[in-house]
């Protein structure tokens, strides 16, 4: 990961993010919030032009037709009381204020350049592990109230064990120590938590955000999903690792897991599965959808599904969270414009071809 990450140049992310992006829109994603922190060259020191990795990123969405929300991230350490490794160096900055001082010329930039419903900045904390405690009382006071804060939670065992120690609580207690568990905040994997913990990003209308094929594909657990939603938290679906981009996929993974690790179906119903994956997802993002709702006056985004398929012949709507795959999807509407049909990007092309010839450039 680190060597690819090295290898990037503003001209090559955007070949490879505008074919990320593609495969995500054929197979029925209309947005995306996508965790940005290759900020500066290798080693660490700034473009030329500022920001020049963030616009890179904003083109391969305009592009690709899918509506970003880009959250810069506060990337300071390469683990608790640990610098950043030669590798990470340019996803750092100096220190949180100089990040927040570069998040808000960022947000200057990206709207001066492209539409608001289209592309807009929100903010992360890449986890813990990354961020130091006296960074996030920072953050928990300056940063604006106006944008979303995502925060990869709780994702493996050592990160509790490493923030006990050095803290004396739980990643979920810190952020509440200093006051950053909200509505606004989407805590991504959340995967071990203490029932403390489950509780606390419940009663502050946390979302959290479940990519279960990730989870499973980094052997990294089964996350307390049910429980969290039932103590308040809304459960959005994502995709981080993009090795397997298919919102179907997800939808039943999540409900696999959690029948693996209880032992009991039924979980979560199909209806609060198509919720996660669209409203719950909307929620966690600075996007202009707020409802998935067929209404006039709301913004278009449809996805077209084969209901006669191998796979979905003789479904119910409803029953599709359990037969579907990214293969039955046929078209793909975003904003009232038809973006992809039966696995072609309308503007792009195959994205099989797309990132085959996006990965020829790295070695």
């Amino acid at each position: 990961m680190y060597r690819s990450a090295s290898e990037l140049t503003p001209e090559k992310y955007e070949k490879l993010a505008a074919a990320v992006f593609a495969e995500m829109v054929v197979t029925g994603f209309s947005s995306v919030a996508e965790f940005h922190y290759v900020h500066h060259q290798p080693g660490g020191a700034a473009y030329p032009e500022p920001h020049a990795m963030e616009l890179a990123l904003a083109r391969a969405a305009m592009s690709a037709g899918i509506r970003l929300t880009l959250l810069d991230t506060l990337y300071l350490s390469g683990g608790i009381g640990t610098s950043l490794s030669p590798g990470q160096a340019r996803f750092g900055d100096t220190d949180v204020e100089a990040w927040l001082d570069r998040l808000r010329s960022l947000r200057t930039a990206i709207a001066q350049e492209f539409p608001p419903e289209k592309v807009a900045v929100g903010a992360a904390l890449h986890s813990v592990r990354a961020v130091p405690e006296q960074a996030l009382k920072v953050v928990a006071k300056q940063l604006p109230r106006d944008i979303p804060l995502h925060i990869h939670l709780s994702e493996q065992p050592a990160e509790n064990e490493a923030c006990l120690e050095a803290y004396g609580t739980t990643p979920a207690g810190l952020l509440e120590r200093h006051g950053l568990l909200s509505p606004r905040l989407s805590a991504v994997h959340s995967t071990h938590l203490t029932q403390q913990d489950i509780s606390m990003l419940g009663a502050a209308s946390t979302t959290v955000v479940m990519c279960p094929s990730t989870e499973a594909d980094l052997a990294d657990g089964i996350g307390p999903a049910r429980e969290l939603s039932d103590a308040g938290a809304t459960i959005a679906l994502g995709t981080d690792q993009h090795a397997v981009i298919d919102p179907w996929i997800e939808m039943r993974t999540l409900e696999h897991g959690e029948r693996l690790g209880s032992g009991q179906r039924g979980r979560f119903s199909p209806r609060e599965l198509l919720l996660a994956a669209t409203e719950g997802a909307a929620r966690s993002m600075a996007t202009p959808v707020a409802s998935s709702a067929l209404r006039v006056g709301a913004i278009c985004d449809l996805m077209v599904v084969d209901p006669a398929s191998t796979r979905t012949a003789g479904s119910r709507p409803l029953q599709l969270a359990f037969s579907a795959t990214a293969s039955d999807v046929t078209q793909v509407v975003i904003a009232g414009e038809l973006i992809a049909s039966y696995g072609v990007h309308t503007r792009l092309g195959a994205p099989g071809d797309l990132l085959t010839a996006a990965l020829k450039e790295f070695s």
